[in-house]
């Protein structure tokens, strides 16, 4: 899997490109928990390229925004696509989570 990051202002956007599944969690992980410490939580999560989440990559994005919450922020997600909102809706995790259309709508909402 590849992980793109980009730094905007105090904000870091982590663009993974393939899917997010037991394979590539961990790696995923890695980075997600690096970027949470290196920008004091403010994180984006674009999945416009993830075609399919299964139960270790939700695992990560939970674990990561449980981290999240206990300072009172939450991991904001952009770009998720039908199968990937289905998965979040049949689990009950979509109110877990800050959703946005794209990258600028969650960049917008940190100011």
């Amino acid at each position: 899997m590849q992980i793109s990051e980009q730094t905007q202002g105090a904000v870091t956007v982590l663009g993974p490109d393939g899917a997010l599944t037991q394979e590539d969690a961990e790696q995923f992980k890695d980075h997600l928990s690096h970027a949470l410490s290196e920008s004091s939580g403010r994180v984006v999560v674009d999945l416009s390229a993830v075609p399919f989440v299964d139960s270790r990559g939700l695992e990560v994005l939970v674990e990561a925004n449980d981290v999240l919450g206990e300072g009172g922020r939450s991991l904001k997600l952009c770009g998720i696509n039908e199968t990937i909102r289905e998965v979040l809706d049949l689990t009950g995790l979509a109110l877990r989570f800050d959703h946005f259309d794209d990258t600028n709508s969650a960049l917008r909402s940190f100011h």
